[in-house]
């Protein structure tokens, strides 16, 4: 750098610097553009790989979530489908669609080493081959090594196909779950490992039965069974779940007698009293101690005595016309509560069986579970409205002690010449006329016109518990804003064995509502 003193006028100096040398010294700045931009570039290409890579990975976990949530589901319709076929009422049961004693009859269980499976091939798969293709390894976990093995040779593994391998399903343009197959079995505390009811801190070789309250090895209550469904995706994505589940029995009342005559204790009218009449026959019996006559299964009648006749409307007891129920014969064969012959007494029914609209409701339950409805007046029954005891029979076909059946009446039933044994549930929304010649195993329900009639003899006899109950106009068919006077009216020369208490066909004649779900779980492959 030079400087210079240049003199002015006023006799100063101003010192000057040479600009061209300053220029020449200052560090040289071109390419520093070129370099910000390269650094620029590489952040953007940065940034980008890293949004790549995270639109890669929520693919992939997208991915991963509908291919386990599919398989999830699929699992899950094999369990469901199966839960809902074990139901004899429903259009696709096993007792209506696979091969014989697939399921044993209501009453029997699945022994330990009886294993069934619902197989679901896909479209390019052989059903014979899917056991093979797709082994059950869970078996052999939880009754031991071999156990499947021992099951098979014995003979005692069967198979049905599922519902989506059969008309009209399996010609649906696209495939049902992809589930592979169901397992049915039963259970024991060792399969599961568990000590139950009632707790002896012994882990038994036992079956468990579902009592409604507990699991338990004492026989009490509906065999649980245990249903395994195995799903497989195309991708090799597989599931297996599990449930224990046992029959939901439809909440029915307590019966507090053999026979329970329902009506309005607020009625004090000799003629809308309740009303009973017996027949003049030393055969014929009203005992309300529990038995367990023509008995079949592992359950055994209790100690507890009910009452024989019982009813509702306690203002009858005070009536001397009429005063329910009038036993005109043999008046020590009325049997029950505290040995009063004849045993006649007042009862309670549950607070949720009180009005004409409660019974109502329960009716609607039963009919919505019921195995057989029958209308009469239809084209296969003439008026006035009567089924008899050949419709009965023709819409009952199969049912047994081990089969029992919800059979619903819309009407009149006429049972005269009726000379068969019913079991199950019998519910009547007319009149029940009474041939003596029948039998029925279990509970009878006369609910509606609230009559029950008998003229005939014979050597038929009910047990379980009767209850008769009117909610309608006998004559106009109206419903009525409060019970009615229920009657029975049985000819005095009526026959029969008679009416007998029995918690044992009571429980065994319950209509099934569902299989309860007592436990479900993801089983780790």
């Amino acid at each position: 750098m030079v400087a210079a003193s240049i003199p002015t006028s006023e006799g100063r100096h101003i010192t000057t610097v040479n600009a061209r040398s300053t220029i020449r010294k200052r560090p040289s700045e071109a390419g520093i553009a070129l370099l910000i931009s390269i650094f620029i570039l590489l952040l953007i290409s940065v940034v980008a790989i890293a949004l790549i890579v995270a639109s890669g990975t929520e693919t992939s976990l997208a991915g991963n979530y509908r291919s386990a949530t599919g398989v999830y589901y699929a699992s899950l319709a094999g369990l469901e489908e199966a839960r809902e076929r074990v139901l004899p009422k429903d259009p696709n049961s096993f007792k209506n669609t696979a091969p014989a004693n697939f399921l044993h009859s209501p009453g029997n269980t699945l022994a330990i080493g009886e294993v069934r499976y619902v197989l679901n091939p896909g479209p390019t798969e052989n059903i014979a081959n899917i056991l093979a293709a797709y082994p059950d390894t869970e078996y052999d976990n939880e009754f031991g090594g071999g156990a499947l093995a021992g099951v098979v040779a014995a003979g005692n593994r069967m198979t049905t196909a599922s519902v989506w391998n059969r008309n009209p399903l399996n010609s649906l343009p696209v495939p049902g779950p992809l589930y592979k197959w169901v397992r049915i079995n039963g259970i024991t505390e060792q399969s599961l490992n568990l000590d139950v009811f009632p707790h002896d801190l012994v882990i038994d070789p036992k079956l468990v039965y579902y009592d409604g309250t507990n699991l338990n090895d004492t026989g009490s209550g509906s065999q649980v069974l245990e249903i395994t469904s195995l799903a497989v995706l195309p991708n090799g994505s597989q599931k297996l779940l599990q449930y224990l589940a046992a029959p939901n029995p439809l909440n029915l009342p307590n019966f507090p007698a053999a026979i329970s005559l329902a009506g309005n204790s607020a009625n004090t009218l000799p003629a809308n009293s309740l009303s009973y009449s017996g027949p003049n026959s030393a055969s014929f019996n009203v005992d309300g101690a529990d038995s367990f006559h023509n008995p079949f299964g592992s359950c055994t009648a209790t100690a507890t005595v009910y009452t024989g006749i019982g009813y509702t409307n306690t203002s009858d007891t005070s009536q001397a016309n009429i005063k329910c129920c009038q036993v005109t014969g043999h008046p020590n064969n009325y049997l029950g509560t505290g040995g009063v012959k004849p045993n006649v007494l007042p009862v309670t029914m549950p607070p949720t069986l009180q009005t004409p609209d409660d019974y109502n409701k329960l009716v609607q339950a039963i009919t919505q579970n019921a195995d057989v409805i029958l209308t009469p007046g239809s084209s296969t029954t003439p008026a006035p409205y009567t089924a008899y005891g050949s419709d009965l029979t023709a819409a009952t076909a199969g049912m047994a002690n081990t089969n029992p059946m919800t059979v619903v009446i819309n009407g009149d039933l006429d049972l005269n010449a009726w000379n068969h044994t019913g079991y199950g549930l019998l519910l009547v929304t007319g009149n029940l006329n009474y041939d003596p010649d029948a039998t029925w195993e279990g509970i009878v329900l006369v609910i509606g016109k609230g009559t029950f009639t008998g003229t005939k003899g014979g050597a038929g006899r009910f047990d379980g518990a009767t209850l008769v109950a009117q909610t309608v106009d006998p004559g106009t068919g109206a419903p009525l804003a409060s019970l009615g006077p229920a009657s029975i009216t049985f000819g005095a020369g009526m026959g029969g064995v008679g009416f007998y208490y029995s918690s044992c066909w009571i429980k065994n004649s319950l209509p099934t509502a569902s299989y309860k779900i007592l436990s479900f779980r993801e089983i780790s492959q």
